[in-house]
């Protein structure tokens, strides 16, 4: 996401940078750039305007002239601009009623009902809620038979009446929820190829009924800047308290998210960052803009990692690693939670310069990673506890369990032995982890 914008944002600080001061006639070109970049980005032109003659605005000011440094300083100025834009604090989502009461709207084919899944899911691994997903979309056919699928593949529960009064059923199933125990409820309402009154009058009514904590507009982030007239129309009659912009990892472009607060003051809750059922993260202004400006998104890594990893576990690997006792079964184990982070190369590119390092080009085939898997798994544990036992015959029938060549297998044993000896000589020298 944001990939075009980043590389003609990221060439345009690089020449700010090696200027000594910033002038009149030096910042002409660069500012050229920015909006030029933000124009192809499909930001709204008004605001492309706007944001060029704030940053402009301020690189020429007091501060600047008198920086040692005006090339960062400027980088600083539109990093804050991009933050303001972005609408400057992250707007959480409300979890702490009970139940809380989320109504889930949009348009046809904007992954609403997946989006659902993903939101219970996402609620209930962040915040330990116990989800219940409610199926008032009883016009479009498989609607309701996509949620229960979506709640069998999650273990969430789904309510449905069948094709009843959506609102109706909204009601029901609150009462459902409260005498059940589950304390986050998400109605999955139907959308419309475009909008129309039938749908407007249905879904104020739904809201009317339930009075939700959450109505939450599920939008393609790849619309462009039609997105704007669609929140615009849902807004008006329904008072948005948020959207979640999907498919971001499927545009590069990034413009939607950078027009949608400015233009319609409805915060972005949440992006859809994958098509996996855990590829949902909330949607924070600064971390956005520094991923923008290539300054990489740390902190998104490290929650990735928590979210996936055992503290316990981890720190067992560690000190089997500072020890060279890491074998090929703590290799399967860390492998298994590398998986569950989601493709590496979009973990590879939230690292600070990964764009000069050329690490935002980086194309992981998974099929690599469950050839490996496949062969520590024929492997017994005798074996994956002590490599050095693996002769000929056994690579032989290794290769015949896990589909893979003998010259594979090697080449695997021969990269883990170079690992381990990277790992004895950090701790031999100045790297050592911290343990006792």
């Amino acid at each position: 996401m944001f990939e075009t914008l980043s590389e003609r944002l990221e060439n345009a600080v690089k020449k700010i940078k090696g200027y000594g001061k910033i002038t009149e006639d030096n910042i002409k070109d660069i500012m050229r750039d920015i909006r030029l970049a933000l124009l192809e980005a499909d930001v709204n032109y008004k605001i492309v305007l706007e944001f060029t003659e704030k940053v402009k605005e301020k690189a020429l000011g007091e501060e600047v002239r008198k920086s040692l440094k005006p090339g960062d300083l400027f980088v600083k100025i539109l990093k804050d601009e991009l933050v303001s834009l972005l609408g400057d604090n992250a707007s959480s989502l409300v979890v702490n009623d009970n139940p809380t009461i989320v109504m889930m709207v949009g348009l046809q084919g904007s992954g609403k009902t997946t989006t659902t899944g993903k939101l219970g899911n996402f609620i209930r691994k962040k915040y330990k809620k116990n989800p219940l997903f409610v199926a008032c979309d009883v016009y479009r056919p498989a609607a309701i038979e996509q949620l229960k699928t979506l709640g069998s593949s999650l273990s969430i529960p789904v309510y449905e009446e069948g094709k009843g009064s959506p609102v109706e059923i909204a009601k029901n199933a609150i009462s459902y929820a409260k005498e059940n125990g589950y304390n986050y409820v998400l109605i999955d309402t139907a959308g419309r190829l475009q909008i129309d009154e039938n749908l407007m009058n249905e879904l104020v009514n739904i809201q009317k009924e339930v009075m939700p904590q959450e109505t939450l507009l599920i939008i393609d982030a790849m619309m462009g800047q039609d997105a704007i007239n669609v929140i615009t129309g849902f807004n008006e009659k329904l008072n948005l308290t948020g959207c979640i912009l999907t498919k971001m990892d499927g545009d590069t472009k990034g413009g939607v998210a950078l027009s949608l607060r400015h233009l319609t003051n409805v915060p972005i809750k949440m992006i859809g960052d994958s098509e996996k059922l855990d590829g949902l993260s909330e949607f924070v202004p600064v971390r956005a803009a520094e991923r923008i400006l290539g300054m990489g998104d740390i902190l998104s890594i490290i929650e990735k990692t928590e979210s996936v990893l055992d503290e316990e576990e981890a720190l067992n690997t560690a000190k089997k690693m500072q020890k060279g006792k890491f074998d090929l079964e703590d290799f399967l184990s860390t492998l298994k939670t590398i998986k569950k982070m989601g493709p590496l190369e979009n973990l590879l590119k939230l690292i600070p310069g990964a764009r000069n390092m050329g690490l935002n080009n980086v194309n992981i085939d998974p099929k690599q990673i469950a050839h490996i898997e496949a062969i520590v798994l024929s492997m017994t544990k005798e074996e994956r506890k002590d490599p050095s036992i693996l002769k000929a015959s056994r690579k032989q029938r290794i290769s015949k369990g896990s589909g893979r060549s003998v010259e594979e297998i090697n080449r695997l044993l021969k990269q883990f032995d170079q690992m381990k000896l990277m790992m004895k000589q950090m701790n031999n020298g100045n790297l050592k982890f911290p343990f006792k």
